[in-house]
């Protein structure tokens, strides 16, 4: 599978589903210390999470420095967890979110995945411009743990 095209991305930014770039120590501060959804997360775990899950990550094309990170929890066969978006506040508002989670809506695309789900508390719009929608049937749906 090839990486989407760099000119998706804005200039100076790059994409790659390569998990040793991951800057995993960068990744768990930006999680563990500026997220809604890990505050918090140990470190150890955030390494188990990496290591179970298919990493995409944006990389400043100049210092190869981490810009972004996100995951998919996913059986490769009929459904994927896009989970742990995260975006540098330094490089916000450049358009790098959107690219990112399109570029891996295309690096999914060949597995034929019937579902990809996600769960945000804030960012609605950025992924219903990528195709994601409101579950129809939200009630048919249930948790096993925190909520």
């Amino acid at each position: 599978m090839t990486d989407p095209s760099a000119s998706e991305f804005p200039d100076g930014y790059e994409f790659s589903a390569d998990r040793a770039r991951i800057d995993a120590a960068r990744v768990h501060t930006w999680l563990s210390t500026d997220s809604y959804w890990a505050e918090g997360r140990p470190r150890e775990q955030q390494d188990r999470a990496i290591a179970g899950s298919l990493n995409f990550g944006v990389y400043d094309s100049v210092s190869d420095a981490q810009v972004a990170y996100a995951r998919i929890v996913t059986d490769y066969a009929t459904f994927g967890w896009l989970c742990d978006v995260y975006v540098d506040r330094a490089v916000r508002g450049k358009g790098i979110g959107t690219a990112l989670i399109t570029a891996i809506r295309e690096h999914l695309q060949p597995f034929g995945l019937r579902r990809i789900l996600l769960a945000t508390a804030d960012a609605h719009d950025l992924y219903e411009k990528i195709g994601f929608e409101q579950l129809d049937n939200p009630d048919r749906w249930m948790a096993l743990g925190r909520q």
